[in-house]
C-alpha cells in the first residue's frame, strides 16, 4: 500500500506543478483553432511541395493536440482530397509541434527541449516527405485511397469532424472578441481537455508509478547510461520502442519522458520518444483500419526511420551547441501543494478554466461532449457543430 500511496503522490505532485502550464496552453490553442476555419484547410493541402508541407505543418500547430483525433483529421482530410503526404505532415504537426507540448516540456524539463521539439518536428516531417517520395508506390497509395473511403471507425472521429471556429467576418481581433468568439473558444477549450483526458491521466500515472517502483540503476543500464557515445546512438533508436509499448499519447507522455530523462536516456532518444505517440499500438491499428495492413507497416517503418533521424540530428546539433542541459540535475516533482508561484498560477488559471467551462455549458457543449465519438462519416464534409445561443 505504501508503493501505490507514493506512486499516486509522484502523480499529483506533477499534476499540480503542470495545471496552469496546461490551462494556458490549452486556452492558447482553443483561441487559434477558433478561428482557423478547417473548411479552409483542404484546399491548401494539395501536393506535397515543401511549401505546401510548410503550410500542412503551420496548420496542425493550429489544429487539435490529441493524437487521436489529429490521425482521424488527416484521414478526413486525405478522404477530401488532401496530398498524403500533406496529410501526415499536419498529423505530425498537430501532435507534437502545439503551443501546449512546448509549454509543458519547459516547465517539467527545460527549454531546452522545447526548442529540441520545434526543431525535431520540421526535420522529421522533411525526412518523412524524402521517404515518401523513394519508397510509396502509386498502388499502394491507391490501395490505401479506397481503404479511407470504407470509412471504418478509428477513435475520436466526432472531435476530428467539428468545425468549432468563428463564422463572421472581420479582423482576427474583432472575431476574437466577440460573443461568437468567446463561445467558439471555449467550446475548443473543453473539447481538446475531452480529448487528451484520458491519456494525460494514463501518462501520469504511469510515470508516478515508474518513477516510484522502478530504480534508476535500472534505465541507466537499459539507456548505458556512463557511455556517452553508446547512450547517444541507442537513445533516439529505443526512445520510439518504449513509446510504442506504452500506450500513452499526445502530452500525456511528457511526464514519462521526465522520468526517462531522469533515468539516463539520451537527449535525442527523448525527443524520438516524444514523436512517437503516433506510433503506439492502439494507433497503429487505427491506420489498419483507415488505411489497410500494408500502408499501416509502411508508416510504421517510414515514421519510426524519421523519428530516429530527427533524434540524432537534434543530439548531435543541440550537443555541438552546448545547449543539452545537465542531466544529473533533473529531478521529478514531489513537492506537492506547497504556497509559491505555482499555486497562484493554478489558482488564476483554473479560474480561467471555470469561466470557459462555464461559457461552454451555457452554449451547448454536453451535446457535443456526447458527439465526439461521432460517425467517421461527419469527417467527409464540414460539421459545424456550434450550438446553442452564441450571444
Amino acid at each position: 500500500m505504501h508503493a501505490v500511496l507514493h506512486a499516486l503522490s509522484i502523480a499529483g505532485s506533477m499534476t499540480w506543478e503542470i495545471t496552469w502550464a496546461l490551462v494556458l496552453g490549452f486556452a492558447l490553442s482553443a483561441v487559434v483553432q477558433a478561428v482557423v476555419r478547417k473548411s479552409t484547410v483542404v484546399s491548401l493541402l494539395g501536393d506535397d511541395r515543401p511549401r505546401t508541407l510548410a503550410v500542412s505543418a503551420g496548420l496542425g500547430v493550429a489544429s487539435s493536440s490529441c493524437s487521436y483525433a489529429a490521425v482521424a483529421l488527416a484521414r478526413a482530410l486525405f478522404r477530401r482530397g488532401a496530398n498524403f503526404t500533406a496529410a501526415m505532415a499536419f498529423e505530425i504537426a498537430s501532435t507534437n509541434l502545439v503551443v501546449e507540448l512546448g509549454v509543458i516540456l519547459a516547465l517539467l524539463m527545460g527549454w531546452q527541449f522545447t526548442v529540441a521539439e520545434f526543431t525535431g518536428g520540421p526535420i522529421m516531417i522533411i525526412v518523412l516527405a524524402v521517404l515518401f517520395r523513394l519508397f510509396l508506390r502509386d498502388e499502394l497509395l491507391r490501395r490505401a485511397r479506397r481503404q479511407a473511403e470504407r470509412g471504418l471507425a478509428g477513435s475520436m472521429e466526432g472531435h476530428a469532424a467539428m468545425d468549432m471556429s468563428v463564422q463572421r467576418e472581420g479582423s482576427f481581433p474583432r472575431r476574437l472578441l466577440s460573443r461568437e468568439g468567446f463561445t467558439a473558444t471555449s467550446h475548443v477549450f473543453v473539447m481538446e481537455w475531452a480529448a487528451i483526458l484520458r491519456d494525460l491521466i494514463a501518462g501520469l500515472l504511469i510515470a508516478g508509478a515508474i518513477a516510484a517502483w522502478v530504480p534508476d540503476s535500472f534505465w541507466r543500464a537499459f539507456f548505458f547510461d556512463g557511455h556517452p557515445l553508446a547512450a547517444k546512438l541507442w537513445g533516439p533508436v529505443v526512445g520510439p520502442l518504449v513509446a510504442l509499448a506504452s500506450f500513452v499519447c499526445s502530452i500525456g507522455n511528457v511526464p514519462l519522458a521526465v522520468v526517462l530523462w531522469k533515468g539516463g536516456i539520451s537527449f535525442g532518444g527523448v525527443v524520438a520518444f516524444i514523436f512517437a505517440d503516433l506510433l503506439i499500438l492502439p494507433i497503429l491499428t487505427i491506420y489498419r483500419k483507415y488505411y489497410g495492413a500494408r500502408m499501416a507497416a509502411f508508416l510504421l517503418g517510414t515514421f519510426y526511420l524519421a523519428m530516429v533521424v530527427a533524434g540524432y540530428v537534434v543530439e548531435f546539433a543541440f550537443g555541438g551547441l552546448g545547449l543539452i542541459p545537465d542531466q544529473t540535475a533533473a529531478k521529478v516533482p514531489t513537492e506537492g501543494v506547497r504556497w509559491n508561484y505555482t499555486t497562484w498560477l493554478n489558482i488564476v488559471f483554473l479560474v480561467l478554466a471555470a469561466v470557459l467551462l462555464l461559457r461552454f455549458l451555457r452554449t451547448g457543449g454536453p451535446a457535443m461532449l456526447r458527439m465526439m465519438g461521432g460517425s467517421p462519416e461527419a469527417g467527409h464534409g464540414d460539421t459545424d457543430t456550434r450550438a446553442g445561443n452564441p450571444g
